[in-house]
């Protein structure tokens, strides 16, 4: 059953927040933060040289009429992790959609790391969210979106729910990803999502990326729920699994072995 999102949430209170950051020739060169949003630069050892921003929503989620903006960038050459400090949860709407937009821009040879921890849709919530890449020919992008559909344990079982979430990554001006997710309420089909409480999308852009397929694959645990494609400089991961929790550990070895290394390390705790 689809959400009515025409009603009015003008009187409610909303959340906007907007941040950004950019590191150049090895130094943070700008840190933007207002309202809700603010990103943290923890002082861990950091691997390869990789640095790592914790992106943090004090409004402790988002519902209908929010407002979040984010805009990355990653220098020439430079290494960047960026992830939440928590999951993001979606909370029942009154009325509208919580807007989202992240924007990550890579220089030549720059690598940016996107994984943020799960985005929890709970019952009657509403979210729009847009994850838009430029990044130069020579850039390594991995991008990471995981999605769980009602919190399990209060045993709840989404029913009415709003999502619209697109993705478009450019590598020099050229179009190579897009894709564009719509559900308004669970989907029943077994083709869409029926019966699973949670999926990932994972994508690997990179120069010859195409050439990691099987390696990738085997890095998948055994017996998931899960599949890799491989296109001209792409590979594209889709999971779908019973919890969060599965999700997780299906995910976890195939992002460490596109890393080289472990997952972020608030991850970890």
């Amino acid at each position: 059953m689809a959400l009515d999102l025409s009603s009015s949430v003008r009187a409610l209170p909303r959340s906007h927040g907007s941040a950004g950051l950019s590191r150049d020739r090895g130094r943070l060169c700008r840190l933007h933060q207002q309202g809700c949003l603010k990103i943290l630069m923890p002082r861990i050892q950091c691997m390869r040289g990789r640095s790592e921003a914790v992106v943090v929503n004090t409004a402790g989620g988002i519902t209908g009429g929010d407002r979040l903006a984010l805009d990355i960038h990653a220098g020439r050459g430079e290494s960047l992790t960026v992830t939440t400090q928590a999951a993001e949860r979606i909370y029942r709407s009154a009325g509208g959609a919580g807007q989202v937009s992240n924007l990550l821009t890579l220089g030549e040879g720059a690598r940016i790391d996107w994984l943020p921890q799960e985005t929890i849709l709970f019952e009657g919530s509403a979210l729009e969210r847009r994850l838009s890449v430029d990044m130069a020919a020579g850039a390594t992008l991995l991008a990471a979106e995981s999605l769980v559909f009602g919190r399990a344990a209060h045993g709840e079982t989404l029913r009415r729910f709003h999502l619209r979430d697109h993705w478009r990554i450019r590598r020099g001006e050229r179009l190579i990803h897009a894709e564009a997710v719509r559900l308004d309420g669970m989907p029943s089909g077994p083709a869409t999502l029926a019966g699973v409480r949670a999926a990932a999308t994972v994508i690997l852009a990179a120069p010859g990326a195409e050439h990691g397929l099987d390696a990738a694959r085997a890095a998948i645990p055994q017996g998931a729920e899960a599949g890799v494609s491989a296109l001209p400089g792409l590979l594209v991961a889709r999971f779908l699994a019973p919890s969060a929790q599965a999700l997780r550990a299906a995910l976890v070895p195939l992002i460490a072995h596109f890393r080289a290394g472990p997952s972020p390390r608030v991850w970890q705790l």
